[in-house]
C-alpha cells in the first residue's frame, strides 16, 4: 500500500467516477483503474463497487477511507512543518448565510491564525455540503440548524461521526405587507395564521422546516423561491414569510415589510466537521477561532 496509491484511491472517492478523479490528478483513466485495482490486490477485498452511476465504496472501501484520510493528512502537515507552505481550509456554507455570517468568520480567522489560507465553497444544498464533509472534500461547512443533535430543524443527519459547534444566533422574522391583517395584533399565534399563504421556497429549504417547527400546519405552502423572492411577494401582499432577519432588516426598517409579532426561536449557525479530522490543523484552528 502506497501513498500514490491512497491518493488515488481517495481522488476516485471524492469525484466519484475514475474519469474525473483522473482528470483532477493530470493521469489518464487507465492509470487511475490501474492504481485501483493494485491497491485492492495488496489488500485482497474490493473497495468499490463499479456502478453505471459511478464508483461505490464497499464496507473495506468505507474502512480504508478513514485511515487513508488520516495518513494523508499528516503527510500534508509534515510537507507544511518542512517546507513552511501555508495551511490551507475548505470551508463550505449555505449560500444564504455566505454573504452575511461568513466574513466575520474569516475575520475572526484571520486575526487569531494569520496564516491560514480559507477556500469558502458556496453551497445552495445542505444535503450537499454534509456529503463533501463526510467525503472529505471539505473540512467543515457552515448551516443552519437548531436543537441539541444535528439535523433537529428537521433534516437527516449523516451516519460518519460528524460534530459541530454552534457559532452565532440568527434571528428569524414572520413578515407580510404593511397593511396586513395581524400587523396590530399585540400577539400573534400559529392558530391566528390559519388559511394565510405562507410563501416558501422547497421542502429542504432551512426556514420552510423552520416554520414546519414553528408555525405547524395551519398555513397554505405557497413555493416561490428563495429568500429574495419571497422577501419581495410579501411586500407585495401575496402572503407571509418566515425569513432571517438579516434578510429583511432593511425592508422592515424602510416600511415595505411590517414584522408580525409571533414569537419564533432563533436558528443556530451551525459549523460542522468530520470527528475523525479534528487533529488536521487547519480544522483546529478554524476550531480555534470559532471559539471551542
Amino acid at each position: 500500500m502506497e501513498l500514490r496509491q491512497l491518493r488515488t484511491f481517495e481522488a476516485v472517492v471524492r469525484h466519484r467516477t475514475v474519469t474525473d478523479a483522473a482528470n483532477a490528478l493530470g493521469m489518464a483513466p487507465s492509470s487511475v483503474s490501474e492504481q485501483i485495482r493494485t491497491l485492492e490486490r495488496s489488500l485482497g477485498v474490493a473497495l468499490f463497487e463499479r456502478t453505471p452511476k459511478g464508483m461505490r465504496l464497499t464496507g473495506p472501501g468505507e474502512r480504508l477511507l478513514g485511515w487513508a484520510r488520516r495518513l494523508l493528512d499528516q503527510v500534508e502537515q509534515a510537507r507544511r512543518e518542512v517546507t513552511g507552505g501555508a495551511q490551507r481550509l475548505r470551508l463550505g456554507a449555505l449560500e444564504t448565510i455566505a454573504a452575511t455570517h461568513v466574513p466575520r468568520v474569516l475575520a475572526r480567522l484571520a486575526e487569531r491564525r494569520p496564516g491560514l489560507r480559507v477556500d469558502v465553497h458556496p453551497g445552495a444544498s445542505r444535503d450537499d455540503l454534509l456529503a463533501d464533509v463526510t467525503a472529505g472534500r471539505l473540512d467543515a461547512a457552515l448551516l443552519l440548524d437548531t436543537g441539541a443533535a444535528l439535523g433537529d430543524l428537521g433534516f437527516p443527519s449523516p451516519p460518519e461521526p460528524l460534530a459541530f459547534l454552534d457559532v452565532d444566533a440568527v434571528p428569524l422574522a414572520l413578515v407580510a405587507a404593511p397593511g396586513h391583517r395581524l400587523r396590530g395584533a399585540s400577539r400573534v399565534v400559529p392558530d391566528d395564521l390559519t388559511g394565510e399563504r405562507l410563501l416558501v421556497n422547497v421542502p429542504a429549504c432551512s426556514f420552510w422546516m423552520a416554520a414546519d417547527r414553528i408555525i405547524g400546519p395551519g398555513p397554505e405552502r405557497v413555493r416561490v423561491g428563495g429568500v429574495p423572492i419571497m422577501r419581495a411577494w410579501a411586500e407585495q401582499g401575496l402572503g407571509v414569510a418566515l425569513l432571517p432577519e438579516f434578510a429583511v432588516s432593511a425592508a422592515l426598517a424602510s416600511g415595505t415589510l411590517a414584522r408580525l409579532p409571533l414569537d419564533a426561536p432563533d436558528l443556530s449557525l451551525r459549523l460542522v466537521w468530520h470527528s475523525a479530522r479534528e487533529a488536521v490543523p487547519a480544522v483546529r484552528d478554524l476550531l480555534y477561532a470559532a471559539g471551542l
